[in-house]
């Protein structure tokens, strides 16, 4: 699952997912003009709150739903740092909707594995140690819920 590279959001040099393997990894698709754009700050507060113990966030922005994320690399880098002050990993922006064509091939194994393909901004996939997806949440679910922290626990 994570054995893929993407390009980084600020400077677009690749990186390898491969880095976070043995972690509990947190899959969001983002956009910056979307009702849901205030969970960054739930997202940055989990990969802070969790870090040491093996938690990490990753941020993939995505244009599908609303045309809410129409910015470029730096725009949309530049919104989540002087917005919500955002350290956890994102990576350019791409096609999340697995129906799409060029869709990013991880959300279209996470979609597959769970079931749940992203309907809107800020679908969060939860993957275990093992590399396997373990969950599915919807927009709805914020990062603050206790749905989700106690997914996290669980596998921390």
């Amino acid at each position: 699952m994570l054995n893929k590279s993407f390009p980084r959001l600020q400077d677009e040099a690749p990186q390898s997912l491969c880095q976070y393997a043995g972690k509990v990894v947190l899959v969001v698709n983002t956009a910056s003009f979307c009702g849901f754009t205030k969970q960054y700050q739930g997202l940055e507060a989990l990969n802070r709150r969790y870090g040491a113990r093996g938690l990490v966030v990753l941020g993939f922005p995505s244009n599908d739903f609303g045309e809410q994320e129409p910015g470029s690399s730096k725009q949309i880098a530049e919104f989540c740092e002087n917005t919500f002050n955002v350290k956890f990993p994102m990576f350019a922006k791409s096609v999340v909707k697995p129906s799409l064509p060029g869709a990013n091939p991880l959300f279209a194994e996470l979609a597959q594995a769970t079931d749940s393909p992203p309907r809107w901004n800020f679908h969060k996939y939860l993957v275990g140690r093992d590399g396997k997806p373990a969950a599915a949440f919807g927009s709805m679910t914020t990062p603050e819920s206790d749905t989700l922290v106690k997914a996290i626990e669980k596998l921390l």
